[in-house]
């Protein structure tokens, strides 16, 4: 019996360890992953990267014909490069590009082009085009002028202004634009002095300080003659009183340019990428596509591209057409070495 007892108690016993482990084993918590700092990993580069963008400061008058409408899809495509076109009269915009709030700089006023390239402002000065400038006024002409010279017209204008001859009025730009300089060129070579004895000479001399469009539009409604770049004025033709009075001379020359901005805050891929737009207006597909523009809907094209015609002008006013654009500093002034004498030479030895 004292056996059956200790089997007994031994039983019971392992019955008992083996309740209390089942008992451990369903209380105790599964052990956790002890916390780790996060990964941070870069991020993934786009896998196509993000448009650049290049901002043109340009005339009214590329604006208001369309041609930059024209062109930019086809220099955005093939340069991926986004173009932020902003235009004024050439004097506002060569001001935005001098304090480097543009990088291309496009405009019609050879003049000042050449004074802001000798300021160092800018680059790689190429020509792309040309048209012409016209006197357009109401079709009676009430002031006798048509086919004159330009400079006989605007000093009959002058004369039957100031003595308050029926109908005779002229509307300016005002602006200090492209058209406005030529404006007043036209004036000093018909002998008159523009800021004593044009700008404040009567009622009948009109400051619009506006853009071409505006002008046109303004010289329309009053029945006065203005000077206008042909391009702009086909395009607002069928909305206008006005027609050509005078279309032929030498002064009434209207030449594009396009150069690249250069300032301090410019870095090389920037100047490199405006380099790419300048080189774009004078390659021949451009030029064949500039030369085209506008025959379809106004007859003839608006602008003559250098492949086509190079005009005569003034000395420096054409800048090269067909050198490509490489530069992306201005060069180096020249430094000229001392002369040295043989005297000089001798007393050194």
């Amino acid at each position: 019996m004292t056996k059956n007892v200790h089997v007994g108690f031994i039983a019971a016993v392992f019955v008992l360890l083996f309740l209390v482990t089942c008992f451990a084993g369903c209380t105790t918590q599964t052990p956790t992953t002890p916390a780790t700092t996060p990964v941070t990993t870069p991020a993934v580069a786009a896998t196509t990267a993000a448009s650049q963008s290049l901002l043109i400061a340009t005339t009214t008058s590329l604006y208001d014909t369309k041609l930059l409408d024209y062109l930019q899809p086809i220099f955005e495509k093939k340069y991926n490069v986004q173009l932020k076109i902003t235009s004024q009269g050439t004097g506002k915009a060569i001001e935005l590009a001098q304090r480097g709030d543009a990088d291309v700089l496009l405009v019609h006023s050879p003049s000042q082009e050449l004074t802001f390239m000798k300021a160092g402002y800018g680059l790689n000065r190429r020509s792309f085009a040309s048209n012409s400038f016209v006197i357009v006024g109401p079709a009676n002409d009430p002031a006798g002028i048509k086919d004159m010279t330009p400079e006989n017209a605007m000093t009959t204008l002058l004369l039957k202004g100031t003595n308050k001859t029926a109908g005779v009025f002229f509307v300016s730009r005002g602006d200090g634009s492209g058209t406005h300089s030529a404006e007043k060129t036209v004036w000093s070579k018909a002998g008159y002095n523009y800021t004593t004895q044009v700008q404040k000479s009567g009622n009948w001399y009109i400051e619009a300080g506006k853009g071409m469009g505006e002008t046109l539009q303004m010289a329309s409604e009053k029945g006065a003659y203005t000077l206008t770049d042909e391009g702009t004025y086909l395009a607002y033709k069928t909305n206008l009183n006005l027609v050509p009075i005078v279309s032929k001379g030498a002064s009434l020359l209207n030449i594009y340019s396009v150069m690249t901005v250069y300032n301090d805050k410019q870095p090389a891929d920037k100047i490199q990428m405006a380099n790419n737009f300048v080189n774009f207006l004078i390659d021949p597909q451009t030029q064949k596509d500039i030369g085209t523009f506008g025959v379809d809907k106004y007859g003839k094209a608006l602008f003559i591209p250098m492949s086509v015609e190079v005009p005569t002008a003034t000395a420096g006013w054409v800048g090269d057409y067909s050198t490509p654009a490489t530069a992306i500093a201005p060069a180096p002034a020249a430094t000229t070495a001392p002369v040295t004498t043989a005297a000089t030479a001798a007393s050194t030895k």
